[in-house]
């Protein structure tokens, strides 16, 4: 449950036009989380990292709970996608700063999910309410 409450609110925060757009008075509080908002990426990049990694370590679930492993890995690929396009200048400022072939991979990985930063931030949403639903339908024992 706890992959989709925050993938929920990485989404809003990745989204803020979708949201302005519903409330204009919650700009001041995306205002006021903007200076922390590539730290906020990169901590999101490495837990949807953390997350891809959990679900291919746990493969297995495949056969007993394939609904649960298919949304923590969809929501956690999601959730590093978003956090890498949040956390960019941090990540190319603590881990890329001395590869330059990093580096141009990176800006051009950037270069093609940046354009799709709203679709991904919507599929964030959808995929956190059903990562929350699925955790009380299927608990894996």
């Amino acid at each position: 449950m706890i992959y989709g409450i925050t993938l929920i609110l990485l989404s809003i925060i990745a989204v803020p036009s979708l949201i302005l757009s519903k409330k204009p008075n919650a700009k001041e509080l995306l205002e006021k989380v903007e200076p922390y908002q590539g730290w906020i990426g990169m901590i999101f990049c490495c837990w949807g990292i953390w997350g891809i990694v959990t679900a291919v370590l746990n493969i297995s679930w495949l056969t007993s709970a394939s609904i649960w492993w298919t949304t923590l890995t969809v929501g956690s690929f999601v959730e590093a996608c978003l956090g890498f396009l949040l956390g960019f200048p941090l990540i190319n400022k603590f881990f890329l700063s001395g590869n330059e072939k990093a580096r141009e991979k990176a800006v051009r990985i950037r270069a093609q999910l940046a354009p799709k930063q709203g679709k991904l931030g919507i599929l964030g949403i959808i995929v956190g309410a059903w990562m929350i639903v699925a955790s009380f339908l299927f608990t894996i024992a």
